[in-house]
């Protein structure tokens, strides 16, 4: 009789694990499309069977198996931190490339080349009053050329600094996020066996790699510690420490939660492609629109000075004006006080002649600007333009198809595959099908059991 209660105890043991096991199914069902699930497995152990010992076999639970590789897990997070600084560069690119058309009918290019073509037109007439006008107007759609293009690289540059703002307020929300976790974890060592907080912990992780590299620590306890940049901790166990940008110093910063500068340690993310625009790129070519639009500024009014207007006298004005060199670009204008008949056309030694008109005309083919032309200078930061664009996109897509490959290769090991899923559902069902028949046959057999056993006549 005892063993048949002990066969009865493990069938019912082995019901309950199944149980369990359904449980795991249904889990894994329900969150194939969660992001950050990895599927769960439940390890079964066989109990020992030996009738003269009194061990009657069974199964039991030897607990719960994630199929979560942190070596997949880490190159998914590598190959994210890459696309997100490549599409970042790309998007950020593409805007100023448009400020940069060489097809533009408003574009430095064509306005420089209306320039120039103006004093040609008035070197054949040079008291020409429309002629005069000319010049003026051609020199103000230079102006507004130039002034165009500063703006726009400007305007990219206050929006990259807006989503800089943001996107460290969101890697402070993510690490608070993780910090929580992790003082799940600490107070309850249980917690390391939940799938739903690993899946939560791992979808941060990986959302934060699209926005900045770092590197990162588990601990024996199931807490991650958090390094941006490698180096500056964002998470130690359940303590969290914030990051800010700064913007006052011309150069976008990110600074520690003690304040220090940790921009150099940003190379990747999001982040990085926008610390690498906002620093670097686009200083490099508002550079070189400065430079060109005050070479260019300061050679014409220098030619112009040598001349003499329509009635014989030297200059009074000069036409083109800037604050400095530094912001040329953006304040180059027309002088108003420049009226037609104050442009210096003739030379000083053949008044209402034309050579001095022929000579700002030169211009156009002089060597201006680092060895080049005006009309080549502008031509090879267009060119410089159009190359970075292109190198972001090329690396954006090639970037994004190393992540895709990197989520294949994830998900071949541990994500959930419906029919499997269904497969095991169909095997532990016939398992739980074939005890419930022993528990039943058992049951019989204990109850004729019980049926023949003599009843006791003194009671």
């Amino acid at each position: 009789m005892g063993g048949i209660l002990s066969i009865l105890s493990s069938s019912a043991s082995a019901l309950s694990v199944y149980e369990r096991e359904f449980s795991t199914i249904e889990n894994n069902i329900t969150n194939a499309n969660t992001p950050g699930y990895a599927d769960q497995n439940l390890a079964l152990a066989a109990m020992p069977f030996d009738p003269a010992e009194g061990t009657s076999g069974g199964v039991t639970s030897a607990g719960l198996i994630s199929s979560r590789s942190e070596y997949l897990e880490q190159n998914v997070r590598n190959q994210q931190t890459l696309a997100g600084a490549s599409q970042q560069t790309a998007t950020d690119l593409a805007q100023v490339q448009t400020l940069f058309d060489p097809n533009a009918s408003d574009g430095v290019a064509s306005s420089l080349s209306s320039f120039f073509n103006s004093f040609s037109a008035l070197s054949v007439n040079p008291n020409d009053a429309s002629s005069r006008q000319a010049v003026i107007s051609a020199a103000g759609d230079v102006a507004q050329s130039f002034n165009q293009a500063a703006n726009g690289i400007q305007q990219v540059e206050s929006g990259i600094a807006s989503q800089t703002s943001s996107t460290v307020t969101q890697i402070n929300q993510l690490a608070g996020q993780i910090a929580s976790l992790n003082q799940q974890y600490q107070s309850d060592a249980s917690s390391t066996q939940d799938p739903g907080l690993d899946a939560q912990m791992h979808s941060d992780l990986e959302t934060l790699s699209t926005l900045a590299n770092f590197s990162m620590i588990k601990a024996s306890d199931g807490t991650y510690s958090v390094y941006l940049g490698g180096q500056t901790p964002l998470v130690l166990g359940s303590q969290q420490y914030q990051i800010s940008a700064a913007f006052s110093s011309g150069q976008t910063q990110i600074l520690d939660s003690q304040s220090n500068d940790v921009t150099s340690q940003i190379t990747g993310g999001s982040l990085g492609g926008m610390l690498a625009d906002s620093n670097t790129t686009l200083p490099g070519y508002m550079t070189q629109l400065n430079t060109l639009a005050q070479t260019f500024a300061d050679q014409v009014n220098g030619q112009l000075a040598q001349g003499v207007d329509e009635s014989g006298a030297a200059p009074v004005n000069n036409l083109f004006s800037y604050d400095q060199a530094d912001d040329a670009a953006a304040t180059l204008a027309v002088n108003s006080a420049m009226t037609p008949d104050q442009i210096a056309a003739a030379a000083a030694d053949s008044p209402g002649g034309s050579d001095n008109a022929i000579a700002v005309a030169n211009l156009a083919n002089a060597t201006a600007d680092n060895g080049v032309t005006f009309t080549q200078a502008i031509a090879n930061l267009t060119s410089q333009v159009g190359s970075d664009v292109s190198t972001a996109q090329q690396n954006q897509t090639e970037d994004q198809d190393l992540v895709t490959q990197a989520q294949q290769q994830r998900q071949q090991a541990s994500g959930v595959d419906l029919n499997t899923e269904a497969a095991k559902l169909l095997q532990y069902q016939q398992s739980y099908e074939a005890v419930g028949q022993m528990v039943t046959v058992l049951n019989s057999m204990t109850q004729t059991l019980l049926d023949i056993l003599p009843l006791d006549s003194s009671v």
